[in-house]
C-alpha cells in the first residue's frame, strides 16, 4: 500500500495497523471512526516519513501521531458529547470511605492480581479492559485512555478534554475504582471459576 511512496523501513506499517486500531477503538467507540482515524495516521507517517529519526521505535512514533489525530478528533466530538451532569457514576463508587471499614481496613480487599505484567499482554484480558473501558462513561474512559495508554501530561488531556487538572484528577480516581471493579467481575472471577 505505502511501498511505492516510503523509504527502507516504512513498508512494515501496516504491521502496526491492528495495535493502532486497538487504542483508537477504545478511545472512541466507533469501529469505522477509529479506521479512519488510523489510516491519517498512516497518511501523516508517510506525509512526514522524514520526521523519524529512530530515536523510538516506529510503533511509539505512529503512536504519537495517533495521539495528535486522536485529539482532532476528540475536538470535532467535543461539539456533541453530552454534559457532565449526565454522567454517572454508581453511588458506591463516589466516594473512596466506601472502599474502607470504619478501621481503616478494606471493606473488600482487592483480589490478588497473579502476575499483572504477562496478564496485560493477553489477548483475553485485553478484549476484558475494552469490554469495561467501553462500559465506562465517555468522559471518564476518554480520559483513562489518554493519560495511561496514550500517556499524556495532566495539562494536555485537561485542554483536550475541557477539564480542570482536579476535576481529572476525580475522573482518573473513578476510572480506576470502576476498571478495578469490572476487571475482578468478569474476569479475575471468572478466571477462578474454571
Amino acid at each position: 500500500m505505502y511501498d511505492n511512496v516510503e523509504p527502507a523501513g516504512f513498508g512494515e506499517l501496516e504491521a502496526h495497523r491492528t495495535y493502532l486500531l486497538k487504542v483508537a477503538q477504545l478511545q472512541l467507540k466507533d469501529s469505522s471512526l477509529a479506521e479512519d482515524v488510523v489510516q491519517d495516521t498512516f497518511e501523516a507517517a508517510v506525509r512526514n516519513r522524514q520526521t523519524f529519526r529512530g530515536n523510538a521505535s516506529r510503533r511509539t512514533w505512529l503512536t504519537g501521531i495517533l495521539r495528535n489525530k486522536l485529539a482532532d478528533a476528540f475536538r470535532l466530538q467535543r461539539r456533541h458529547s453530552a454534559p457532565l451532569a449526565a454522567l454517572t457514576v454508581p453511588e458506591h463508587l463516589r466516594s473512596v470511605d466506601a472502599s474502607f471499614a470504619p478501621d481503616g481496613a478494606w471493606a473488600k480487599a482487592p483480589l490478588h492480581w497473579d502476575l499483572p505484567e504477562e496478564a496485560q499482554f493477553q489477548t483475553e484480558f485485553l478484549e476484558v479492559l475494552q469490554d469495561c473501558l467501553g462500559n465506562l462513561p465517555p468522559l471518564i474512559a476518554r480520559a483513562f485512555v489518554l493519560r495511561e495508554v496514550m500517556e499524556m501530561e495532566t495539562a494536555e488531556i485537561s485542554e483536550d478534554l475541557s477539564v480542570t487538572s482536579n476535576h481529572l484528577g476525580v475522573l482518573m480516581y473513578r476510572a480506576r475504582m470502576l476498571l478495578r471493579t469490572c476487571i475482578e467481575t468478569e474476569w479475575l472471577d471468572q478466571k477462578r471459576a474454571t
